[in-house]
């Protein structure tokens, strides 16, 4: 795995302001950073014949697009761009299929490792759900308008007052807001009627 020490970007910190499903001035898409610089091609390379390895798929080249794609990943991968370009450009990439086998893993792969430091400064499940949502994004599983308005969710302060509406981070239940208890957590009843108590960074808030 490539060192992620140099050329890191700054972690995403609350931006607050954002508009739902939207990339606006404060939405993490905006982060921009030279995402890739520590990914050569070379590197990406490995990363699919490590993947394939375990997946028992055979590690190969696609004639129709692998140059192409590797000349051009070179070319960018030292620029700045924001998030959300980056992560096009990775979904762009799976598609364009330079490898055999496994190209949505190996792209999807990229994004989760640099996107675990950019959301270093959420709490631990916040952040695995970051990272998971810019990988689905870029194998293609998620469209863009759902990753930029979960993302924007799980980047928002977790500052809750009762009558709130909240969802768990995944969205299974859905609830509302009853008390801020003196240790922080906060008590809440989910739709279906139950009473729970939760840490406020294990909730998000519903917009909409």
């Amino acid at each position: 795995m490539p060192d992620e020490t140099p050329n890191r970007p700054d972690p995403v910190r609350n931006p607050g302001g954002s508009t739902p499903g939207g990339a606006g001035e404060h939405s993490p898409l905006q982060a921009r950073a030279a995402f890739l610089a520590n990914w050569n091609w070379e590197s990406v390379i490995r990363h699919n014949r490590g993947v394939c390895e375990r997946g028992r798929a055979q590690h190969g080249k696609n004639s129709e697009s692998f140059t192409a794609v590797g000349r051009e990943w070179e070319e960018r991968r030292l620029v700045a761009t924001t998030l959300g370009e980056t992560l096009d450009y990775l979904r762009t990439c799976h598609r364009r299929a330079p490898f055999l086998f496994f190209n949505g893993n190996t792209f999807a792969d990229i994004a989760r490792t640099f996107s675990d430091y950019l959301f270093a400064e959420l709490q631990h499940g916040r952040r695995r759900e970051a990272t998971s949502v810019v990988a689905h994004y870029v194998a293609g599983v998620l469209d863009r308008e759902s990753m930029a308005q979960i993302l924007e969710e799980l980047c928002q302060a977790a500052d809750f007052q009762p009558g709130d509406r909240v969802k768990t981070l995944r969205g299974s239940l859905r609830g509302v807001i009853l008390r801020v208890l003196p240790d922080g957590r906060v008590a809440w009843r989910a739709d279906s009627g139950a009473e729970l108590v939760a840490l406020p960074e294990s909730l998000l808030r519903v917009t909409r």
